[in-house]
């Protein structure tokens, strides 16, 4: 990267699990950093990180952290991006955020790299990174959209517990090391921290994903339902959702239907997925070769396979996506951003 502008760059949410794989990714990825701030709570203020043979000091994010920064990553919550990232883009910062703080506001482009680069050009200092069941469903749908269009979408997900934080992956471990114990767990935070009924995630699917609204579907079902139509730019797709965690540690899984608006050949249909940027084909039944969270678990690309047509509606088709919910899903699609606004394309 000779002759390359270098950025002060600022992560906010430094200590989470997003925010380890954003500074993972910067390093790896060996972006164009003049100086790296990490930031964080008071509670995780001076924790030692390392990044590229030196250890930086995090920070507590504060209005004030961002004087300098250039490009800032946000990933530690939707009140402290509310909170901090007016500050960061008054200091002159693009803000990456990584909460649904602005997603569905109409002057904050939503954007996924593969899907809609485009957006980021008028951006006012903020961009919505989506959320990661949405990200991995509209990467796959892409190319079937720009190909036959796209009428209908009934998505329904199942949802690593690194999700919701490293807490409700400790909380899964432990519940599930009880019951083999022949114990029975007392389930502390899932399905959501806030609430005050909890069930258990061990050998468990749980149907709710954050709070229910008042149309019975839950705000993570409703945010699959609002982004993909925002980040498609197409109000006209009907979207349906039923979110549901389940017992696994990383890697969000999806059964997906898809109407098309006109007729396809399914072997063109896999070979538009086969080529699509950021996406790998794994769809050979005879060998049973199909997408696994297992699989996905720490790649960055979205993994789709068991395409088949609909036995009920011949311009219909049925697939299965797979995709690390803290990569792809939020800190990979985040760094992507990131390096779109800071090396010149080509």
């Amino acid at each position: 990267m000779s002759e390359q502008t270098l950025f002060n760059v600022a992560v906010v949410g430094a200590t989470g699990a997003v925010g380890e794989q954003i500074i993972r990714l910067l390093s790896e990825r060996d972006f164009p950093i003049k100086s790296l701030k990490l930031l964080s709570s008071a509670r995780s203020a001076g924790t030692k990180i390392p990044f590229k043979g030196q250890e930086l000091t995090v920070e507590e994010a504060t209005p004030d952290s961002f004087k300098g920064v250039e490009i800032a990553l946000f990933s530690a919550g939707g009140d402290v991006s509310r909170a901090l990232i007016p500050h960061a883009v008054q200091h002159g910062a693009v803000c990456i955020d990584n909460t649904n703080a602005y997603r569905m506001d109409p002057d904050t482009p939503l954007v996924v790299p593969e899907v809609n680069i485009d957006q980021i050009s008028g951006h006012r200092g903020i961009i919505a990174n989506p959320n990661c069941s949405t990200i991995q469903m509209v990467a796959a749908l892409k190319p079937l959209y720009d190909r036959y269009g796209i009428s209908r979408v009934i998505v329904s997900t199942y949802q690593a517990v690194s999700g919701a934080g490293a807490k409700a992956i400790d909380e899964m471990l432990r519940q599930s090391r009880e019951i083999l114990d022949g114990n029975d767990p007392k389930p502390d935070i899932l399905p959501v921290a806030s609430l005050p009924v909890k069930h258990r995630i061990a050998f468990n699917a749980v149907p709710q994903i954050d709070k229910f609204q008042d149309n019975g579907f839950t705000l993570e079902e409703m945010k699959m339902v609002n982004e993909t139509k925002k980040i498609m730019g197409d109000d006209s797709i009907q979207v349906t959702a039923t979110c549901v965690r389940v017992p696994v540690v990383y890697g969000h899984s999806e059964s997906v239907y898809v109407e098309l608006k006109q007729d396809y050949d399914l072997g063109e249909v896999k070979a538009l997925l086969a080529d699509a940027p950021g996406v790998v084909l794994v769809d050979d039944p005879d060998r049973q070769l199909y997408p696994l969270a297992s699989e996905a678990a720490g790649k960055n690309e979205v993994f789709v396979g068991r395409l088949r047509r609909d036995l009920s509606n011949p311009r219909a088709l049925n697939l299965w996506i797979v995709s690390d919910n803290l990569l792809k899903g939020a800190a990979w699609n985040a760094v992507q951003i990131a390096e779109y606004i800071a090396i010149p394309q080509a």
